[in-house]
């Protein structure tokens, strides 16, 4: 029951973040500028370190591979 669950989340997640909005094409579709563009970029690069961790996490990466996948996980989140 409990790898079902797991299984569950981690296509959730997946899918999540295949067709999640990048942090900086969500800055410009809501038109944020000054300290709330700072702010937001700031918050939404946070947690897409700590999503992209724990996703590294779940695929047992270590190392170098971990921090490889991390960066470009980071990456593309963030949209730079």
């Amino acid at each position: 029951m409990k790898t079902l669950a797991l299984a569950l989340a981690l296509v959730a997640i997946s899918a999540a973040g295949a067709f999640a909005e990048t942090c900086s094409a969500t800055v410009a579709s809501k038109s944020l500028a000054g300290a709330a563009k700072t702010s937001f970029l700031t918050k939404c690069q946070k947690d897409a370190t700590a999503t992209c961790e724990t996703q590294a996490a779940e695929k047992k990466l270590y190392g170098a591979a971990k921090k490889s996948f991390t960066t470009k996980c980071v990456e593309d989140a963030v949209g730079k």
